[in-house]
């Protein structure tokens, strides 16, 4: 396949699986049962998040994580205190994981915002330093060492997967319903895909990728390639790249 036969392909597979029928069976579906701008992102983050495992399984939590904020995200979060009794588990990330999340989100939006934290790094550019920043401001409240594993840091060369697809979820506007869009601070130019197991594999077929690892250099190697196919909008191979994974054989 020639490069330009590839970028054909990948275009027309993204155009393929960005559409609206595509949240019907993604945890994307929960944020969208929301309008407001905090409630969104509060339930995209939660739900991006414990994105790991089944995707069946994943909005059956998410759902439980509807229940427990009462389905008020935002008024949840202003409100919240504290609690040792949170009752959640989804895979390793349980109730006390849970309590630290929501008192950090209520600690960030105290001090101007989820999207806020998500600003410039000083010393490292861009999205690699946006997602440091970010988890610099959240693990500053007070938690057990334990939660820090949800947090990933592309400072150790984690891919940062739930993250990146966080923020695709709130900076990509699709015009096809399924991206929100409702970020503007960050260009969707600088957005990195969420490098899962079907992206992954469909990239070392295709060429994209040569490291063995699916780390942050991987994902950097990727990134060379989908900013080159398209630069304004990179994040839109996340659909071409996965939906070949998990819809097709």
């Amino acid at each position: 396949m020639t490069k330009i036969e590839l970028i054909e392909y990948l275009d027309f597979k993204a155009q393929q699986y960005n559409t609206s029928a595509f949240i019907e069976s993604d945890p994307i579906q929960l944020p969208h049962r929301f309008k407001r701008k905090e409630d969104i992102e509060i339930v995209a983050f939660l739900v991006s998040t414990i994105a790991w495992g089944n995707r069946t399984m994943i909005i059956k939590s998410g759902e439980r994580l509807l229940d427990i904020m009462e389905h008020e995200p935002y008024e949840f979060i202003e409100n919240y205190t504290g609690s040792a009794h949170l009752n959640f588990v989804h895979r390793t990330f349980n109730g006390v994981d849970l309590d630290f999340f929501f008192r950090s989100l209520n600690n960030l939006y105290s001090t101007g915002g989820l999207e806020k934290a998500f600003s410039a790094h000083p010393e490292i550019e861009g999205i690699k330093g946006k997602i440091i920043h970010f988890r610099e401001q959240f693990v500053a409240v007070p938690h057990e060492a334990r939660s820090e594993k949800h947090i990933s840091n592309p400072a150790k060369n984690s891919a940062s997967k739930r993250i990146n697809m966080f923020l695709r979820w709130m900076v990509r506007n699709d015009r096809q319903g399924v991206d929100f869009g409702i970020w503007k601070s960050i260009s969707p130019a600088e957005l990195y895909v969420p490098l899962d197991v079907h992206t992954s594999k469909n990239a070392r077929a295709l060429g994209l990728i040569t490291r063995k690892q699916d780390d942050w250099k991987a994902l950097e190697e990727l990134m060379h390639h989908l900013k080159e196919f398209d630069p304004s909008d990179p994040s839109k191979y996340d659909f071409a790249l996965f939906g070949i994974g998990a819809f097709e054989k």
